[in-house]
């Protein structure tokens, strides 16, 4: 299968969204769009199977994949205001969404098996997985192995009675009848074969009803992408380590910033202009979802009322224990919190169980200190380049790494931009990477009564005070010891070892706790 180049836009930075969590509310809805895509007719049924092992079987309600999964069938998008009342909207078009939790093998803890059925009697299944902070693969469909990611329009053509032999051949002919394609692939299960055509544009109906004609081909399905940027075939970038990056930041006199813009550029086959301009227009939402935070949110069915506007209110009665810039962080990233919580619209960076940690700390230092928004921009960049690194050498999904994947990384990212926002070496950025990551090896995501806001807030919270710490011990000049590149790999070691139970299985730990089984019943 092809494994493409991550995206800061794609994997790292977004998406901008509402809901409780990316793995599992904007990964589910961006499933649901690309299912939706897989019937011609009126859709009817969308019957979701979660396996009993898995990290949804116990979640899927809390953390949104229902309304997720409704939303995406609805083909809304991952900021719509209504994806709240997703299900009373689905059952309004006349479709029929259910959850069903059973035994059978997945070799990932987010895996979905869905089965749609339209009012014209077709029946189309796939089985996908989320694998952090919004991102999704298609693994299967109708029993035959895919990789569909969303980056791409895709052409599924479909065979029956073919043997490897017969549908290369078949392939052959899809080939040479697309004027231009990224990649064709080809797979076959029990004499059931698809090929598999990735393009940059949509396949125009008049070829493809050439191709099903000509080629006797059994069903034709035409995929639109659901990423932010699209993948492109021969894609070369500067760097994926971080020891990579500095040579080339060295020899081109880069800062960290510019390091990304150069990276994405290249990645998404854009200006560097339009990085710069697409990560400000990110940035101001990340200000706004603060701003809304601050003002107060309302909302029902969560363990947290709003609490940002106390850390103000106790520093203007003297009652805190000094500390502007630190103050002024607990009280953003605790804002952005409130706001996912409240199914405001926000940026899951890295992901949205650890939205408030990155953004939350890097705009309430700039606020603190008067940064402007370009500089929080540029900050924002620096962080997007780090998270490139973990993203394509670890994980952000709790499910897989533990919190030390979301709240964990979110800690390290901020802590580059820290320093990028000081004026800061590309060099002091990397090592304050690296001592934030070695702070929080190993830390659990078990969230209470199935809500991803305790002991979240908290761990967003440590998230930005370790960050600070890390960024100030660069910029003094302390040593981090172990290069990023190894402790990105140790991360993964630990991640991996980390028990199930303790992976937002919500089997252990906090979530086991008495008082979150007591509030798991009154709120569910």
């Amino acid at each position: 299968m092809i494994k493409e180049i991550p995206s800061i836009f794609n994997d790292v930075i977004g998406p901008v969204m509402r809901g409780p969590s990316s793995s599992h509310t904007a990964a589910a809805l961006r499933i649901g769009k690309i299912a939706r895509q897989m019937v011609k007719g009126n859709l009817t049924h969308v019957i979701n199977d979660f396996n009993k092992e898995g990290s949804l079987a116990t979640t899927y309600h809390g953390h949104g994949s229902d309304i997720g999964i409704a939303g995406g069938v609805l083909d809304f998008e991952a900021n719509d205001p209504r994806l709240v009342n997703a299900l009373e909207e689905a059952k309004s078009a006349g479709v029929e969404v259910t959850f069903n939790i059973i035994d059978y093998k997945a070799d990932h803890p987010n895996t979905y098996k869905v089965t749609m059925k339209s009012d014209v009697g077709e029946t189309v299944s796939l089985t996908a997985i989320s694998v952090g902070g919004g991102m999704i693969e298609i693994k299967e469909v109708e029993g035959v192995e895919v990789s569909i990611k969303g980056d791409f329009y895709e052409t599924l053509v479909f065979f029956d009675n073919v043997d490897c032999e017969i549908l290369n051949k078949k392939c052959e002919y899809i080939k040479e009848s697309i004027n231009s394609f990224d990649y064709c692939t080809t797979s076959i299960n029990d004499k059931k074969g698809v090929v598999v055509v990735k393009t940059q544009e949509e396949i125009g109906k008049d070829i493809l009803d050439n191709i099903k004609n000509s080629s006797e081909a059994l069903n034709i399905i035409s995929l639109k992408p659901v990423l932010p940027t699209m993948s492109h075939k021969d894609c070369e970038v500067p760097f994926l380590t971080s020891e990579k990056m500095l040579e080339v930041a060295k020899k081109e006199d880069l800062e960290l910033w510019e390091a990304a813009v150069l990276y994405e550029s290249k990645r998404g086959n854009i200006s560097e202009q339009e990085v710069f301009d697409k990560m400000k227009e990110i940035v101001n939402i990340m200000i706004n979802s603060v701003e809304e935070g601050l003002k107060g949110t309302q909302y029902e069915n969560r363990i947290l009322g709003p609490q940002s506007w106390m850390i103000e209110e106790a520093q203007k009665q003297s009652k805190l224990i000094p500390g502007d810039v630190l103050n002024k962080v607990i009280a953003s990233i605790t804002a952005i919190m409130e706001v996912k919580s409240s199914m405001g619209a926000f940026a899951a960076a890295p992901t949205a169980g650890s939205c408030g940690g990155l953004p939350g700390t890097i705009i309430g230092t700039a606020i603190q200190l008067g940064k402007s928004v370009d500089e929080i921009t540029k900050a924002m960049l620096a962080s997007g380049m780090i998270g490139i690194f973990i993203v394509e050498h670890a994980t952000f999904a709790g499910e897989v790494g533990g919190c030390q994947a979301e709240c964990g990384s979110g800690s390290g990212m901020a802590a580059a931009g820290l320093v990028q926002l000081m004026g800061g070496s590309i060099i002091q950025s990397v090592d304050a990477t690296s001592m934030a990551l070695q702070s929080v090896l190993g830390l659990a995501c078990d969230p209470v009564g199935s809500r991803v806001e305790v002991p979240c807030l908290g761990k967003n919270v440590l998230a930005g005070t370790n960050a600070l710490a890390s960024a100030n011990m660069a910029l003094a000049g302390y040593d981090k010891v172990v290069p990023l590149d190894e402790t990105i790999k140790a991360m993964d070691q630990v991640g991996k070892m980390i028990p199930v139970e303790l992976r937002c299985t919500e089997l252990a730990g906090l979530s086991v706790a008495e008082t979150s089984k007591r509030i798991n019943n009154e709120i569910n």
